[in-house]
């Protein structure tokens, strides 16, 4: 387990942080950015867990995300050239199925899909979208990272996977997509 005995460190004033491996970057560097909005998604799912209401279930799938993102976190701030990168934590393929798992399970019970939906209907499916789009983000930038630097493939595969969870939760939470909002083409011309 982590200590945090003291917050602030003064180490990031001049606009660097260090990695896991103990090197430094810019606070703007590319893999900074990455596992930062890694961090924003999971800030997100803690908005969502606030509009679960009972649903344990849900609230308890929600929680096991939110730590294997801090595992991705983990994964990502520590190169896998680095002096570290040996025995550093890291996603595992395992992770990833039970992510398919979960949208095979939930999936098989939600109406078909006729058209495009619009993010919204209940609260929890209005967050969920919004952790959809951030993870979407996180994914992109991991997936440029890869190109200029070696990074665990399976980080990639659970990003995908888990944007692709939080399209079936939000339609699971809206009345399992009989409350989804429909995009209609060209409404408003």
């Amino acid at each position: 387990m982590v200590t945090l005995s003291k917050i602030y460190t003064r180490g990031g004033d001049k606009g660097e942080t260090s990695l896991g491996d103990g090197s430094r970057r810019a606070k703007h560097d590319l893999r900074i950015e990455a596992y930062g909005t890694v961090d924003e998604a999971n800030a997100a799912i803690g908005l969502v867990r606030l509009h679960v209401g009972d649903d344990r279930a849900l609230d308890a799938l929600l929680s096991r995300i939110q730590n294997d993102l801090f595992d991705l976190g983990a994964d990502l701030c520590t190169p896998e050239d680095g002096k570290r990168g040996e025995g550093a934590l890291r996603i595992e393929a395992s992770q990833v199925a039970a992510l398919e798992g979960e949208i095979d399970r939930l999936n098989a019970d939600l109406a078909p899909l006729k058209s495009f939906i619009l993010p919204g209907g209940t609260p929890a499916a209005a967050h969920l979208h919004l952790a959809r789009t951030v993870t979407r983000r996180a994914e992109r930038l991991v997936v440029a990272l890869a190109e200029v630097e070696t990074v665990n493939a399976e980080a990639v595969k659970y990003l995908n996977r888990l944007s692709d969870l939080f399209f079936v939760l939000g339609r699971h939470v809206n009345d399992g997509g009989r409350s989804d909002v429909l995009w209609v083409p060209g409404q408003n011309r």
